[in-house]
């Protein structure tokens, strides 16, 4: 494993605080906006029955949490060895 310069751990210290803000972002409006704020708007529509808004706030925001944390996953240990820090496991 190579260490890095202050500069390459900043650049990466950036990526990730930059992505773990825009999957919270995304989080947020799936779970509060869509499934708190706007469900009784969303609830006119329905799907299986079921309204969007209750679906949303059941079991949408789950799912695209569970997205969410793979895509973070995946995005970081390509970051990872990119800049040759891989952990071996």
């Amino acid at each position: 494993m190579s260490e890095l310069t202050q500069e390459q751990k900043e650049s990466y210290w950036r990526y990730n605080v930059r992505l773990t803000t825009i999957l919270l972002v995304i989080w947020f409006v799936v779970t509060y906006l869509l499934g708190g704020v706007w469900a009784g708007a969303l609830n006119e529509i329905t799907i299986i029955g079921f309204p969007l808004g209750y679906w949303v706030a059941a079991q949408g925001s789950l799912a695209v949490f569970v997205v969410e944390i793979a895509l973070y996953a995946k995005l970081m240990n390509a970051k990872d060895l990119e800049y040759g820090i891989r952990e071996e496991g």
